[in-house]
């Protein structure tokens, strides 16, 4: 059996390409800093699913406003990727924005502050237990001296 499938390196193959492509040859100003997180190819090669984040953009105006540019750029992108891969048939280009990265940055940060709340809360029960141990002989020698009387 075959170590990688033609598709998954089709699919690394556009993700370079189309990062280079997007950064260098699409000169729309509305574009803003886009990034190809990653690249599906369907099993036949007819089209490809194109997932990208956006620097700094995450308000869904921004977002569809990047989408649709891309989406317009597709024709350009894939004749560009055509002259630099060879391919019988370059696949359709489809624009999707990765939520994956946005989800991340919030579970990272509610684990963050599950992990802060966590420390508050053992030092305060650390310090509960130290003014505790203050009021009573941590080492037990006041209850033994009275047994042994």
């Amino acid at each position: 059996m075959r170590e990688f499938k033609r598709t998954d390196r089709v699919a690394d193959q556009l993700q370079k390409e189309l990062a280079v492509l997007i950064q260098r040859e699409v000169k729309d100003p509305r574009l803003g800093m886009v990034t190809v997180s990653g690249v599906t190819v369907s099993r036949d090669l007819g089209y490809s699913d194109v997932y990208v984040t956006l620097l700094g953009e995450q308000e869904p105006e921004r977002i569809k406003e990047n989408l649709q540019v891309l989406k317009r750029a597709a024709g350009f992108l894939r004749s560009q990727i055509a002259k630099r891969i060879k391919l019988r048939h370059v696949p359709e280009l489809r624009f999707h924005f990765d939520e994956s990265v946005v989800r991340g940055q919030q579970l990272s940060s509610l684990i963050d502050e599950a992990v802060t709340m966590d420390r508050a809360r053992y030092q305060n029960d650390d310090d509960d237990y130290q003014d505790a141990g203050q009021d009573s002989d941590p080492d037990g020698d006041a209850q033994q001296s009275e047994e042994t009387r």
